[in-house]
């Protein structure tokens, strides 16, 4: 347990303990889930995706498909040529995708795999699609594999043919399909007619209906992502996992890019509006303007709540930005934000949401849990917010403890659930404020205990 976790903070340069981030190819695997009838392949050893694909079964609770190379001695010698042709040629005639997305990992990487070179002197069935992302899993994390396979579809896809087709490309980011789902469901409350890429939906949260089929109803169809070039705009929530399809849409077809945050706070929900209503030309519609004031009132409504509260929370960069925004706007005060994914930008971004709102925090990229740990013994929080891992942490210090990210291992329901949108914000208030009453409530005296908080 992490209990043993010493209060002495000392510098370390090259070892990284309990790290906060998963790697690449988990990302890749996420996103090509996202495309229908595709079917990721991982070109590496079989454990590795077996590993990419347990963590995606327990945190969705759903299968997650994929295939791989199954790297042997040999492969890793003599290189992976023979096994990924070969494995090409079996997914296509076993299970019949539309399309193979391959990754690699880091013994393909390592080994220096050509992988165009091998997709293009492999055979494939009439009107079927390969495509590949560099996903070594030394580089990055698993948003980095998400923002890279992302890029890679449109990079081997989309093309512009001259007849624009009104759309908005909205490329959701690493979220649930419960936050894809919401943000589709403003889009057409919008009036909006769009793309999205991925899109997990009808995928990792279909519905049990007793027949099995390796290949849902769910996700982006082929020929929207190959008519992407013809959209009107891109729109990518999240800089990290989203940003690298938007700039390469617009390197490829001219589309414009607009990267902004995940719409998890009321100022950003507000600029996601309304730069959907600039692009377009559409009114923001009165259910909308409603939800918004509704969350407003929850927020003046318990305000007291928590107001003041220090929180710690880690997990992915766009997510902890994103958190980051929503907690200052509650009066809260985001005493540590860490995430394990490298980045030049995420410190500067969040120190930069702190100090406008003069708030001292302190905020780290390529972290991990121990050290996390060891900031909250040295300064005690009110709140932990992040993933599973977490609760050790949570249990140690005895800290309220609210499950937001990926993975959530050891909880149902919150992949169906947003965390995106007003709605999203209202579900983050309730889960924020029963941990703190809960916690309120258990630590009081009986003579203090209170029918209403």
């Amino acid at each position: 347990m992490l209990d043993h976790t010493p209060k002495e903070i000392k510098e370390r340069k090259a070892v990284v303990i309990n790290p906060a981030k998963t790697c690449q190819p988990l990302g890749a695997t996420y996103a090509a889930l996202g495309i229908h009838r595709c079917l990721p392949h991982s070109h590496g050893s079989q454990g590795c995706q077996m590993y990419f694909r347990g963590h995606l079964n327990r945190h969705f609770r759903e299968p997650a498909e994929a295939s791989t190379s199954s790297f042997t001695e040999g492969a890793s010698v003599f290189g992976g040529m023979a096994n990924l042709k070969t494995a090409i040629n079996n997914v296509f005639h076993i299970y019949d995708p539309d399309m193979i997305a391959i990754h690699t990992t880091c013994l393909s990487e390592t080994i220096g795999d050509d992988l165009p070179t091998i997709i293009r002197s492999s055979e494939k069935p009439e009107g079927k699609y390969i495509i590949h992302a560099n996903t070594p899993s030394y580089v990055g994390s698993h948003i980095l594999g998400f923002a890279n396979m992302t890029a890679a579809a449109i990079r081997y896809l989309s093309a512009k043919t001259g007849a624009p087709n009104g759309k908005i490309l909205l490329v959701p980011g690493f979220v649930n399909p419960g936050d894809m789902r919401e943000i589709k469901r403003i889009m057409k409350a919008m009036g909006v007619d769009y793309t999205m890429l991925p899109d997990t939906t009808g995928v990792m949260d279909a519905p049990l209906t007793g027949n099995y089929h390796i290949f849902p109803d769910g996700g982006t169809r082929i020929e929207d992502i190959i008519d992407a070039g013809n959209c009107l705009a891109t729109v990518a929530l999240g800089q990290f996992a989203s940003g690298a399809a938007a700039r390469e849409l617009e390197n490829r077809c001219g589309v414009a890019p607009h990267i902004m945050d995940t719409p998890m706070s009321i100022d950003v929900m507000d600029d996601f509006l309304m730069l959907l209503s600039r692009l377009t030309g559409r009114e923001i519609p009165a259910e909308l303007e409603e939800e918004r004031g509704q969350i407003i009132d929850i927020m003046a409504d318990l305000h007291q709540h928590y107001f003041g509260k220090r929180v710690a929370l880690f997990g992915d960069p766009d997510i902890m930005i994103g958190l980051t925004g929503f907690l200052l706007e509650l009066g809260m005060i985001p005493a540590f934000v860490l995430t394990g994914s490298p980045s030049n930008d995420f410190e500067k971004r969040v120190n930069a949401l702190l100090a406008k709102a003069g708030v001292a925090g302190r905020a780290k990229a390529a972290g991990d849990l121990f050290a996390l740990h060891q900031w909250i013994k040295n300064e005690p929080v009110d709140l932990l917010i992040g993933n599973t891992y977490g609760k050790y942490i949570a249990r140690a210090e005895d800290i309220p403890f609210v499950r937001v990210g990926f993975p959530i291992m050891d909880r149902g329901v919150h992949s169906y659930q947003p965390v995106v949108g007003y709605r999203g914000l209202m579900r983050l208030l309730e889960l924020m404020g029963n941990a703190l009453l809960e916690r309120q409530e258990r630590d009081a005296k009986d003579e203090d205990i209170e029918l209403i908080m």
